[in-house]
């Protein structure tokens, strides 16, 4: 082979892997940043990345660009193994252009989309641009369109995961946004469709970038991110450990890991962690983490909606996705952003054939104006539609209350969940007692002269006849009424009998699920 080609590809290899040069990169460092590559190295098992389109050039005449070319052109794209299973990932360096995208970078990446598509493999995009290469005006911006095709195209049939880990700013935003979960780092990456300095011209609103759209600002606020790092390492450690729990494809079953927990494990703690009165607020996570594989689970958008709880635990060793209302917090009252958070989570596990455990305490929607006038109707509608759209595995536990709607909602016996269990004081009603009484025996309260003791009295017999789980077991609404300590038990073995389940949808193009 002749020496002067040898030495053009080490040549352009180099060139390639220097990105913007020692001075840039040492400009990310100083910001709190990692480079590319760095983020690449520490996503991915050591020495399984394989570089794709290494090469690729822009080809952009305009404003003195065709005197400015670098191998690779800003962005780093290939595949390689997260614990030993494919992904494919592509990475913004913020040291070339600015991470801009531009034709040929943005062809990069859709060239690898397609082959993630192909090959049934999980998408991470690591963003640290600065937009769209102003010097390439529509083209650029085609780009991007491109890149939103193939997110929606994937959707539901591989994980598609994005880390922002710089600016993120106009359209770019987008395809993060039609990603599964979206990871933030907290003082170091911002996302938002207009900066600081428009809305300010616009609106007069005076705001800075990280109250506008940084790490804080869209996973407490927003709901546009569902997790905030501490910094670059901390991001990719914990996309590593998300994909442990997610399949390769929507045809994968679902990853299984090795428990020493015992499947007839029985927690007698749980027979009391939950108080007797209804309206006495517990964590939970604290029910959660007696019941799945060594207590371990892992939250998804925990400072968002935080009356409701979603996130993925294993059950004899396989995955499942956990849905649960938090009396901790609104008393686990479902709201806009509550319903909203639910269904997303629901309709991911649904699209890739993860099971679906449901832990149900929740007393109602959230009265008030602001979610009526906000459309808590439509948003509630949601997370109806996600529950009776799926077909994966459906099991509900009803720890303490159900009440009305919500109970409808929260993965009901009538939404075609398989299993439904509830604990021996759970209340099963249309509401409580106390506001049932109200309503039913109002003119004989009124009229009473003990009127508080007769209030009590109609509580009780309103509870004994109504408010508890036996009336719905009756019906078959409940399949059975179990001791606390035995859901462990219980929900692996109702798992190990719907593990082949098959359900079936109406033939229809698709469903116009309440947006």
């Amino acid at each position: 082979m002749s020496t002067r080609w040898l030495e053009e590809v080490r040549r352009r290899h180099a060139r390639a892997e220097a990105g913007g040069g020692e001075a840039r990169r040492k400009r990310q460092h100083a910001e709190g940043k990692l480079s590319a590559r760095e983020r690449i190295d520490l996503l991915l098992d050591e020495g399984t990345f394989e570089e794709l389109d290494k090469l690729v050039r822009h080809r952009s005449q305009n404003f003195g660009m065709q005197n400015n070319v670098i191998d690779g052109d800003g962005f780093v794209t290939g595949h390689g193994l997260v614990h030993g299973r494919q992904i494919f990932v592509f990475a913004q360096d913020f040291t070339v252009f600015g991470g801009s995208l531009s034709e040929a970078n943005a062809l990069k990446i859709v060239k690898l989309m397609d082959l993630a598509v192909k090959t049934g493999a999980p998408i991470v995009g690591l963003n640290d641009s600065g937009g769209a290469r102003i010097q390439e005006g529509v083209v650029s911006l085609a780009g991007y369109a491109d890149i939103f095709l193939r997110n929606t195209l994937a959707s539901g049939v591989v994980p598609q995961i994005s880390a922002i880990m710089g600016p993120c700013a106009g359209g770019a935003v987008y395809s993060p946004a039609l990603t599964d979960f979206v990871f933030m780092v907290d003082g170091t990456s911002h996302m938002f469709v207009t900066g600081p300095e428009v809305i300010r011209t616009v609106t007069h609103e005076d705001v800075t970038k990280e109250n506008l759209g940084g790490a804080i600002t869209h996973n407490s606020v927003s709901g546009v991110a569902q997790f905030m790092a501490h910094d670059d390492e901390d991001c990719l450690r914990s996309i590593r450990e998300l994909l442990t729990f997610l399949p390769q494809n929507n045809l994968d079953g679902v990853p299984r890991m090795p428990t020493k927990d015992p499947e007839d494990r029985a927690d007698l703690e749980l027979d009391t962690l939950i108080p007797l009165e209804s309206n006495k607020p517990y964590d939970i996570k604290d029910v959660i983490a007696r019941v799945v594989d060594d207590g371990h689970f892992f939250e998804v958008a925990e400072h968002f909606a935080k009356n409701i709880f979603v996130g993925f635990a294993r059950m004899a060793g396989e995955t499942v996705g956990v849905v649960a209302n938090q009396p901790a917090h609104l008393a686990g009252c479902l709201d806009i952003d509550s319903s909203t958070k639910g269904a997303r989570f629901v309709r991911f596990c649904d699209a890739f054939q993860i099971p679906i455990l449901t832990f149900e305490d929740v007393p109602g929607f959230l009265p008030g104006t602001s979610q009526e006038f906000g459309g808590i109707i439509r948003h509630g509608a949601k997370l109806l539609y996600a529950y009776a759209e799926a077909t994966v595995p459906k099991i509900t536990v009803i720890t303490r209350k159900a009440y009305g709607g919500a109970y409808c909602v929260m993965g009901s016996k009538h939404l075609r969940t398989d299993i439904n269990f509830a604990y021996p004081t759970a209340e099963i009603a249309v509401m409580g007692p106390e506001g049932a009484v109200n309503i039913l025996y109002r003119r004989e309260l009124e009229a009473a002269d003990s009127s508080e003791e007769l209030r009590q009295a109609k509580i009780d017999e309103y509870r004994d006849h109504f408010a508890n789980p036996f009336v719905a077991a009756e019906r078959g609404y409940i399949d059975d009424v179990i001791e606390p300590h035995e859901t462990r038990r219980k929900v692996i073995r109702a798992l190990r009998m719907l593990a082949n389940k098959t359900d079936t949808m109406p033939k229809k193009k698709h469903g116009n699920i309440p947006l």
